[in-house]
């Protein structure tokens, strides 16, 4: 008879302040809502500490970012998994010596800082200007072996790649996770980009058979920026997706939220082994993947 290990993943969503303190406490609330629910491992949106400020390039924004050394916001969150026995991957703004990251790390159920992701993708567009403050991550795609399941986490653009996706559950990642920040578009109103968002992710969930969680933040927010104001409405959307992509909890675009579901990885392992994806994979002619515009490949 086949073992089972279940692991209830989590999703939370909800507006941010421009306040730091607020946003933890209802980071911290929503997460003992998860926990009551049963969750395991409970993901907290992108850049919870306050409002995305991407939206502008302005020097006084770096004041935002900390070491992750002694961080007020993870030292608490190290003390609220340990609490409650939960897993929970930090977003934080990250500096370290002259370089800023984008950057996540990963605590344990016992507290346990069990290593950084730096995000490896940066965009740059209207509302969304992080290579003004993000470095490229340097940390390489990576996997934290939790107390529940090998895990692992991109970070927003980092989900609109599948080479990332690929990379992590070549490591060994039974789930994956998306903390991400995402609406409108300041230079075009009739663009929705969230069924698109969410397509791409079900996409990966499906063709590496591994569940996947995604967390964005809702709410309207307003940054003064070098040009006058600049708007984005965060469109939330929140989701768990399985194993082939399905859909199994989704929030919508206006309300807070905490999403659970549970999955069975030694269940979805045997099938993702059986399928035979991994199995029959090519690596030796992937290798224009290396390339930038398909070009310069030996032969």
């Amino acid at each position: 008879m086949a073992k089972s290990r279940l692991v209830t993943v989590s999703a939370l969503q909800f507006a941010c302040t421009d306040d730091v303190p607020t946003n933890v406490e209802t980071a911290e609330r929503l997460v003992r809502q998860a926990h009551k629910k049963g969750a395991n491992i409970i993901l907290i949106q992108e850049l919870f500490e306050g409002y995305y400020f991407c939206q502008a390039q302005k020097e006084v924004f770096f004041h935002r970012a900390k070491p992750r050394t002694e961080h007020p916001t993870i030292l608490r969150m190290q003390k609220l998994a340990k609490e409650l026995g939960v897993v929970i991957p930090v977003s934080f703004f990250e500096e370290a010596n002259n370089a800023h990251y984008n950057s996540v790390v990963v605590i344990d159920a016992d507290g346990t800082d069990l290593g950084l992701y730096r995000k490896s993708h940066i965009p740059d567009g209207p509302g969304y200007q992080e290579k003004f403050y993000f470095n490229p991550g340097d940390t390489g795609f990576k996997v934290f072996q939790t107390k529940f399941a090998k895990i692992g986490v991109g970070i927003c653009w980092d989900q609109w790649f599948p080479e990332a996706a690929r990379a992590m559950v070549l490591q060994g990642a039974e789930i994956l996770f998306y903390p991400t920040a995402i609406g409108s578009e300041p230079q075009d109103e009739g663009l929705d980009s969230r069924d698109h968002w969410k397509r791409v992710m079900q996409g990966h969930a499906g063709a590496n058979l591994v569940p996947l969680v995604a967390s964005n933040r809702i709410g309207k927010e307003t940054i003064e920026t070098e040009h006058g104001k600049s708007d984005i409405t965060f469109y939330g959307n929140s989701f768990i997706a399985g194993p082939t992509g399905e859909l199994i909890a989704n929030a919508d675009d206006k309300d807070e939220a905490v999403l659970v579901a549970e999955f069975d990885l030694d269940k979805i392992k045997s099938k993702r082994h059986s399928w035979g994806i991994f199995r029959d994979r090519r690596p030796d002619l992937y290798e224009v993947l290396l390339t930038l515009d398909g070009s310069n490949i030996s032969l």
